[in-house]
């Protein structure tokens, strides 16, 4: 895998964290905290983008980060516009204002734009990448094809993608299928958001009138709403009842066990609901807790089986 740095030179934890409720459910004091909290386990990688909470996200990071070069920081652009040569720049410039840094260390396209040439958008990118505005580039939300696409084009820029961030936890796993051996196939890091379904396996939504994305969001609700992974979710929180340990831990721990290649991203609105994934990260778990945990949702096909059943 491409092995990305702070710009010290120190490599990355295997992890990261998520900015996305810096400034809207998450308040500035308990950013802080969890800011503190990720740095002394080791993580210096901190996820935003520029559209989360109109900004907040973005300013708030740039004033705890203050320009240091151990701290990565990766944001996003041309989620709500094309990601055309001058909006690509806007929104960097705003980025680099927000964040207090002349340089950003992954600079990603938040999502596939199939109107705008990716000729375009590639050759903005490496003359950002020559200018020394970006150090590496990243896509979100892009298929496998998109990703094999989008190479091919910066390939004849002199650049080329250094990370992917899909969705991936234990009852969503279809980045498994071709995501995961593409992005081994090109040494393109992986960096997964939503490792804990949107809070769905901490086991929150077991409680009566519990609340969250599950409940406030419509597309997180249709997202998690199968029966089948509110069993998983139940039963997660059954085996972690057992071994008296957080079902986010669990569920943390499964992951980086699962495919220990990827980089989860956290998140959370306070420091103690950030512990456990915290906690996640070194939690030893055994080999028939790991057995117990697969057994809750279904493998996705590989695509070379889905090929010979064809």
């Amino acid at each position: 895998m491409t092995q990305m740095t702070t710009r010290a030179g120190a490599a990355l934890a295997p992890a990261a964290f998520g900015t996305m409720q810096w400034g809207g459910s998450a308040e500035d004091a308990a950013s802080r905290a969890m800011f503190d909290a990720c740095l002394a386990a080791g993580i210096t990688h901190f996820d935003t983008a520029h559209v989360y909470t109109d900004g907040a996200s973005e300013t708030l990071l740039g004033a705890l980060a203050e320009d240091r070069d151990d701290i990565f920081v990766a944001t996003k652009a041309a989620y709500d516009r094309p990601a055309t040569p001058d909006n690509l720049r806007h929104s960097l410039q705003t980025s680099q204002t927000r964040l207090q840094r002349d340089m950003i260390d992954l600079f990603y396209l938040h999502r596939f734009d199939p109107a705008t040439p990716l000729e375009q958008t590639f050759e903005t990118l490496a003359r950002m990448q020559s200018d020394g505005a970006i150090r590496y580039i990243g896509v979100s939300n892009y298929a496998a094809w998109q990703v094999m696409k989008a190479q091919a084009v910066a390939a004849t820029f002199d650049t080329r993608i250094d990370a992917l961030q899909p969705m991936l936890n234990l009852v969503k796993r279809q980045a498994e299928v071709e995501l995961l051996p593409m992005a081994q196939d090109q040494d393109i890091q992986v960096c997964a958001y939503s490792p804990l379904g949107g809070g769905l396996l901490t086991g929150k939504y077991a409680a009566l009138g519990a609340e969250g994305r599950l409940t406030r969001d419509d597309r997180y609700a249709k997202r998690y709403g199968p029966e089948w992974m509110q069993q998983a979710a139940t039963s997660l929180t059954d085996i972690a009842h057992e071994l008296q340990t957080p079902a986010a831990t669990l569920a943390i721990a499964w992951l980086r066990r699962h495919a220990p290649q990827v980089h989860p991203i956290l998140s959370a609105r306070t420091v103690e609901q950030l512990q456990p994934s915290l906690d996640g990260l070194t939690y030893e778990m055994a080999d028939d807790v790991f057995a117990a945990i697969c057994d809750l949702s279904p493998a996705p096909a590989p695509a070379t089986d889905r090929l010979e059943e064809a």
